[in-house]
């Protein structure tokens, strides 16, 4: 039972800690908490990867979508 608790914590903790790196190396942030979640060894892939220099990533709400539904 305490090998559970433990991992349940640092699957939690590794969420956090991708969230935040994945926001300051401009990634996707929501993608990268969950896969940090699942798997938390995903967060040292994170730490690997290079900085993203282009624009943030910013998913579309979800008026957008359903805007963009409508137009096609």
């Amino acid at each position: 039972m305490k090998g559970i608790v433990i991992w349940a914590a640092v699957a939690i903790l590794a969420a956090v800690a991708s969230g935040f790196l994945a926001a300051w190396k401009n990634r996707n942030v929501s993608s990268w908490a969950a896969w940090g979640f699942v798997l938390p060894p995903a967060l040292l892939v994170l730490l690997l990867l290079p900085r993203n220099r282009g624009v943030n990533y910013r998913a579309p709400t979800l008026d957008e979508e359903d805007r963009e539904a409508e137009a096609s």
